[in-house]
């Protein structure tokens, strides 16, 4: 099984709704997948019992700052979703998450350090796993 330094990573948005997404210079990303259950516990039962929902797909990330690298700021100005490809290594290329998201951008300012980018997304349809 191969493994990979996460330096490799990469995030790729889209500026604009239906616009084609671009690599975008980053630290690290996260994806949560995290399903939610539903409690159906009943009298008798030996221990909690659960369903299974849907997945409520969410991520972050962060950065430094690029001022001549708008796209962030354009994503989360948006009329809407736009395009994001998630790639946990640029080595393992055909293996990624996509789909459509509704983006959120910060900036930080230090006195004490480097200009910093963060943010989030949230899902706004499917997403897809690529393996190959």
């Amino acid at each position: 099984m191969a493994k990979y330094a996460g330096r490799k990573g990469r995030v790729m948005i889209g500026a604009t709704v239906g616009g084609a997404a671009v690599a975008v210079g980053l630290a690290d990303w996260n994806l949560d997948m995290s399903t939610e259950r539903f409690d159906v516990t009943s009298f008798g039962d030996a221990n909690k019992t659960h369903v299974q929902g849907l997945p409520d797909l969410q991520g972050s990330f962060s950065g430094f700052w690029d001022h001549a690298d708008t796209t962030l700021f354009e994503a989360a100005a948006a009329a809407g979703a736009v395009n994001m490809y998630c790639y946990p290594s640029t080595d393992a290329a055909g293996i990624y998450w996509y789909g459509t998201a509704y983006v959120d951008a910060s900036i930080s300012v230090p006195v004490g350090g480097a200009v910093a980018i963060s943010g989030s997304f949230a899902a706004a349809g499917s997403w897809g796993r690529k393996l190959s």
